[in-house]
């Protein structure tokens, strides 16, 4: 009778390893027969786990724990920092090769393109245009098109269907990160942004815990860091200012961000002042009108920097609930307007004041 159990045990454990070795040299396989280039960045300091997360996110690879037992069993596989050309249509084994040859892509046949941050996406959309050609409009309109837009919400953890809110003017306003980058000879709209939209992926999951775990949905977030981008860029603690907006929205206070009324009435600061009507503007934007007490604006108003993600995904914490920098960068925080209006007086009567331009 124990002879038979043993050997009903051992052949359980028979068929479970047989079914892993079938599973792992299944994961060895390509995802699929596609072959279109995708471009993968393998960033200097990542782990090979972290490599392989990012792979099998992407889609370009079948089985993590595939990958995982691929790594260990070639402990001597180092996976070297560059830009890869990759597709669906490479199996692991070819990824993996490439990744430890440091076989990168040419540099020959790109060009590059900086994207400044706490811009407006026209301002985005007008480079891409330049570039290769085309109106601006037509930039605006392949970027705004629900399918295309819908596709995104799928293939990036950090894109959700706020973006499809018919009061937000850019569905993709705050999402496109701003930096340097290398694109093809030939590249089109939605490539090119799908490079800036990995730029913004890579910068948010280094916080993706704390988002996470935060009151706000990522889509709060971002719009509350775009405020603190244009409200902050003259001030030396973007965190202090984060903490001044959360002080306001948990007060039930209008946050009465002159940099959100502007966006509402599409006008730039150097463009005019606004007009009173302007300001007192019922908009999904403006949060000047007391119908805007304790809520933030229906979406991002530029695209903010990593600075000042961090600063409202960490931060200050105090009693403050007003805040103004002065030229040098100096900022003063204060509990009450009067405290507020006075520093105003004050450093504009010492030519402190700080103006946007």
């Amino acid at each position: 009778m124990k002879k038979k159990k043993l050997i009903i045990i051992l052949s359980a454990i028979l068929v479970v390893i047989i079914l892993l070795i079938a599973l792992y040299f299944l994961g060895l396989t390509a995802v699929s027969k596609d072959n279109k280039t995708i471009l993968f960045t393998v960033n200097t300091g990542e782990s090979k786990t972290d490599i392989i997360d990012s792979l099998d996110e992407k889609g370009l690879i079948k089985s993590k724990i595939s990958a995982y037992i691929y790594v260990f069993l070639h402990r001597n596989m180092n996976l070297q920092a560059g830009e890869y050309e990759l597709s669906e249509s490479m199996s692991l084994k070819e990824i993996l090769n490439k990744f430890h040859t440091g076989n990168i892509k040419q540099e020959e046949n790109t060009f590059s393109m900086t994207f400044v941050e706490g811009k407006r996406f026209p301002y985005y959309a007008s480079l891409i245009a330049d570039k290769l050609g085309i109106d601006e409009d037509e930039v605006i309109n392949t970027l705004s098109d629900k399918e295309y837009l819908q596709e995104l919400t799928r293939e990036y953890w950090f894109i959700t269907e706020d973006i499809l809110n018919e009061e937000i003017y850019y569905p993709l306003e705050g999402y496109l990160f701003a930096s340097t980058y290398e694109f093809y000879n030939g590249s089109n709209i939605k490539e090119m942004v799908a490079k800036m939209l990995d730029g913004m992926d890579m910068v948010l999951s280094n916080y993706k815990d704390e988002i996470e775990k935060s009151e706000y949905s990522i889509h709060e977030l971002l719009t509350l860091a775009s405020i603190v981008e244009v409200e902050g860029s003259s001030s030396d603690d973007r965190a202090g200012v984060a903490g001044v907006f959360y002080n306001r929205l948990k007060a039930n206070m209008s946050l009465g961000s002159d940099a959100t009324t502007y966006y509402a009435a599409k006008i730039d600061f150097s463009d005019r002042d606004l007009y009173l009507s302007e300001i007192n503007d019922i908009n999904a934007y403006n949060t000047r009108p007391a119908a805007m007490a304790g809520k933030l604006p229906v979406g991002p108003i530029c695209s903010p920097s990593e600075e000042s993600i961090k600063a409202v995904i960490n931060p200050e914490e105090h009693d403050y609930y007003y805040f103004v920098a002065d030229k040098n960068k100096d900022t003063y925080f204060m509990k009450t307007y009067a405290e507020h209006a006075k520093k105003v007086a004050e450093l504009q009567a010492s030519g402190l004041w700080y103006e946007y331009n």
